[in-house]
């Protein structure tokens, strides 16, 4: 069962003695040096914790659709890292294990994975493209997002105008 999103973080590691590794491999894929035109984004609509392999399949997802592409320059971020520690009190649950898997009301359990907490209107991952490349960061997001367990909506802005405006 997931932890309650308003709860305490539990991201202590030194108590923690056997570390979930991070799924996520790699943050950044595509070329960095290029200057973009515009962001397309996944943003979560309400709170929820990601687990850490549902970021990578989402990465995954949306690599393989923006790659197909040759000659569009792109750039991918995945913006959250999941620090987040989830636990989980394992039960037996074959048949006849009805008086072993009870357990402990409110038990701590093992470490199972990382999540990362994203809030309401918060980006998630984004792919920085081309003014001819927009269509296709939006179908690779839209297919993302069935990867994971919030749903969400993209959101696409204009680096150029962005940039002015800081100027």
């Amino acid at each position: 069962m997931p932890k309650r999103i308003g709860s305490m973080s539990y991201t202590r590691q030194e108590y923690v003695h056997s570390k979930p590794p991070t799924k996520v491999t790699r943050y950044v894929l595509g070329d960095t040096s290029l200057d973009y035109d515009y962001a397309v984004s996944l943003v979560a609509d309400h709170s929820a914790q990601i687990r850490g392999s549902a970021l990578e399949a989402a990465r995954i997802t949306s690599n393989k659709v923006v790659s197909t592409i040759t000659g569009i320059p792109f750039l991918i971020r995945v913006l959250t890292y999941p620090h987040e520690i989830v636990r989980a009190h394992k039960f037996m649950g074959f048949a006849g294990a009805d008086r072993l898997s009870q357990g402990m009301k409110r038990s701590f359990g093992r470490c199972v994975d990382r999540a990362a907490k994203v809030n309401a209107g918060q980006p998630f991952l984004a792919i920085h493209t081309t003014e001819a490349g927009v269509d296709k960061a939006k179908e690779a997001l839209r297919r993302a997002s069935k990867k994971l367990p919030v749903t969400c909506r993209i959101v696409v802005t204009s680096l150029k105008e962005a940039k002015q405006t800081q100027t």
